[in-house]
This record gives structure tokens, sequence and C-alpha cells, in this order.
């Protein structure tokens, strides 16, 4: 397993390309399209504190995607979660844990029912 100080870029990549997904852009930020879906990708490794980010808390400024995912080492799934869940965003969510190495294994992790 890459160490988990590294953001899993191409595992996240990887994942929207393999569900059929047209994957853009550079870097730890990507856009994902398919069809009618246009998901906003925000890559995390596993020491990122998303609490008053700009990714995170950005007033609902998803530039035009209401969809966000963020993606993040397995093991840092679940606090990446409670970290968005107390942050309370105003666009839909989901965390992507990741497994790497040469698993093509992971976790989608919803936001708790309301």
């Amino acid at each position: 397993m890459p160490p988990v100080s590294m953001p899993p870029s191409e595992e996240a990549r990887s994942i929207f390309s393999r569900l059929g997904y047209t994957v853009s852009g550079d870097g730890p930020e990507f856009v994902a399209e398919r069809k009618w879906r246009t998901v906003q990708v925000t890559v995390l490794d596993a020491d990122s504190n998303v609490r008053g980010r700009r990714a995170v808390a950005d007033g609902g400024e998803t530039r035009g995607h209401p969809l966000r995912c963020f993606v993040t080492w397995k093991e840092a799934a679940g606090d990446l979660r409670g970290q968005l869940s107390e942050a309370d965003p105003a666009y839909e969510w989901a965390v992507i844990g990741v497994d790497g190495g040469d698993s093509e294994e992971y976790d989608v992790v919803h936001p708790e029912a309301r």
C-alpha cells in the first residue's frame, strides 16, 4: 500500500473511469462526467482535516457541480465522513475509501440519513 500521506489520486481516477465516467483535470481535484451527472472530485490524504477548508465549507459553491465526491484511504474514510457531516455543506456528497496498491476494492460512504 502506498503511504497514507499521499492522496490516492490515481486510484480515484481509475474508479471513476471503470464506472464509465469521463475524467478531466489534473492534481487532487478533477471532474468526472457521465450522462447527466457531473461530479466534482476532491482527493485527500489520510491526514487531511477538512473542517473549515474551502473544499468542504465553500458556501455551496461547487463550480456548477451539485454532486461532490471526496476520495481518501479506507482507514480515513470514517473520519472524513464525520468532518463532512459536521460541516453540513449545501451540496450532495459521498466519500470513497480506497485500499491502494493492486487492489481495486473500495467502499462508498454516504452521509447519515437525517
